[in-house]
């Protein structure tokens, strides 16, 4: 069920110049609704020219308690004021929205979670999952260089991580689908992450024959279903990411 709800900051932790990772309390300290991994939040967001909420993918949730963590990269001036904000101030959020990633898959099946960006936010919170159901989960992350690769430590805890940078100054040189991981056997790949690089992993994927959803990152306005401002051409029709999705079989997708 979704929930309007007042989230108080309690840290804010900068992860180079380009993101940061936020971690929210309920104000009122009760239990928030469970959230699916791939599913997003809408946050309200208090900046001069700043009308819209801003989705923002979940990276982890205690329902329980009350907390989340936001992974928020510097975009433009709603998400500029979200990775500057300071802690004990308010947010007001809607959550949780969407359709998350699918896990009904064998037991003892070879999952690879594939994430660029702030990609790798729904992709933490799906291995986290996925671990907690008794698979060992595989990562390939990429990035322009090794600096700009996140979380690095956290997603080593979970599974195995392969890494690619475009500059080669960490893992292999290129980008995720030159990684030599995709050439091994593999039952289901997941990914979040640019558009170009989902749709390339998608054609890997087809090319295989290998299970693949993908979490897509239209732009979103209201999150609702109301504005149709992130339909997405399928082939079942248009349909609106923020309602039908964001997570999708690439079965779905007319790429």
């Amino acid at each position: 069920m979704k929930q309007i709800r007042d989230f108080t900051v309690e840290a804010v932790e900068r992860h180079g110049e380009m993101y940061a990772m936020l971690t929210l309390r309920s104000a009122d300290r009760k239990p928030i609704p469970d959230c699916q991994p791939g599913q997003f939040v809408q946050v309200a967001v208090e900046t001069p020219g700043v009308f819209l909420r801003r989705p923002i993918s979940i990276n982890s949730v205690d329902s329980a308690a009350g907390v989340l963590t936001l992974l928020v990269r510097d975009a433009g001036k709603a998400t500029h004021k979200l990775i500057n904000i300071t802690p004990g101030d308010t947010v007001n959020i809607i959550l949780p929205l969407g359709k998350g990633f699918t896990t009904d898959i064998a037991a003892g099946s070879r999952v690879l979670l594939a994430g660029g960006g702030v990609g790798v936010a729904p992709m933490y919170y799906l291995g986290t999952e996925l671990k907690r159901l008794g698979f060992k989960p595989e990562f390939l992350l990429g990035a322009r260089s090794a600096s700009q690769l996140l979380m690095l430590d956290d997603f080593r805890n979970l599974g195995t991580v392969h890494v690619c940078t475009d500059d080669g100054s960490l893992g292999t040189h290129g980008v995720v689908t030159d990684h030599e991981v995709l050439s091994t056997p593999i039952d289901r790949i997941y990914c979040c992450g640019p558009a170009p690089m989902m749709k390339a992993v998608a054609r890997v994927a087809r090319d295989k024959g290998i299970d693949c959803e993908v979490s897509l990152e239209n732009m979103m306005a209201c999150g609702l279903g109301a504005c149709l401002c992130c339909v997405e051409k399928t082939v079942k029709g248009n349909v609106c990411v923020c309602t039908e999705g964001p997570v999708f079989n690439i079965s779905e997708l007319t790429w």
